[in-house]
């Protein structure tokens, strides 16, 4: 682990924290590769019956990938690369056989949201906002496997509208959409998710894991083939490049559709 993605237990519960509170949590490699780990950890752990992802600081659960990253972005390897990686972590944590739940405090936003869109359950505060607001931003995009699972949650025209309306969903509206299951007061919301965690890790395992792949299995079964094409398209734009420069610099980018 790094002190960016601190891993504990609580007794049957495991518990990652996204450690970069003045970054409002950003992912850095090194936090990516933590949470791969942190599933690994909890697949190979009999005691641990769940894994629970939070952000420290109660202003964001992850606001997403560290956009400094991207200044090195040059060749469609670079933009294939990056997806492939992300595509691998999220898929990791997709892939945990043991229930996973998201305590959104804040914002998740971008890769933050892919990361709570990965858990099974997902629970925030009144105040917390969720979505992938990358069309006003950097101007770049998901891979497949990412728009599948905003479309097995939202369907086709919310998605959409998620992505061209570049919208940060506010709590309630995420909730009757489907993207969380349950609005805590701010004060509760850590009780409220281990209270939960703690109920399903008294329950009977094997049916959790099965009904999970079975479940996971039905999802992967209507996903397309990856189209590399259009994330090179996203990632080796002019855009793509402006947005990054006016993030970084705390300015509006001005976006050419080139």
């Amino acid at each position: 682990m790094t002190a960016e993605a601190v891993f504990a237990r609580e007794g049957a519960v495991a518990v990652l924290t996204f450690n970069r509170p003045e970054a409002r949590n950003a992912m850095t490699w090194a936090m990516y590769d933590a949470l791969a780990a942190a599933c690994d950890t909890v697949d190979r752990d009999d005691e641990l019956r769940v894994l629970i992802l939070r952000g420290a600081g109660g202003r964001a659960f992850v606001a997403g990938t560290d956009i400094s990253q991207f200044q090195a972005f040059e060749t469609s390897a670079d933009a294939l690369d990056y997806e492939r990686r992300m595509d691998r972590v999220i898929t990791r944590l997709e892939g945990v056989g043991k229930p996973t739940l998201a305590a959104i405090a804040g914002v998740a936003a971008g890769g933050g949201a892919a990361i709570a869109l990965a858990c099974d359950l997902r629970y925030c505060t009144p105040e917390s906002t969720i979505g992938i607001p990358i069309a006003r931003t950097i101007g770049n995009c998901l891979s497949m496997a990412n728009y599948a699972r905003l479309v097995d949650l939202l369907g086709p025209a919310r998605t959409k509208e998620l992505i061209f309306r570049a919208r940060l969903l506010p709590a309630e509206e995420a909730r009757q959409a489907g993207l969380v299951n349950e609005v805590v007061a701010a004060d509760r919301l850590e009780e409220r998710v281990r209270e939960v965690a703690r109920e399903i890790a008294g329950h009977a395992p094997i049916t959790l894991r099965v009904t999970k792949e079975a479940l996971r299995r039905l999802q992967l079964a209507r996903r397309p083939p990856e189209c590399d094409d259009l994330i090179v398209q996203a990632y080796l734009s002019e855009d793509f490049r402006e947005g990054v420069q006016a993030f970084l610099a705390k300015r509006a980018p001005a976006f050419r559709g080139r």
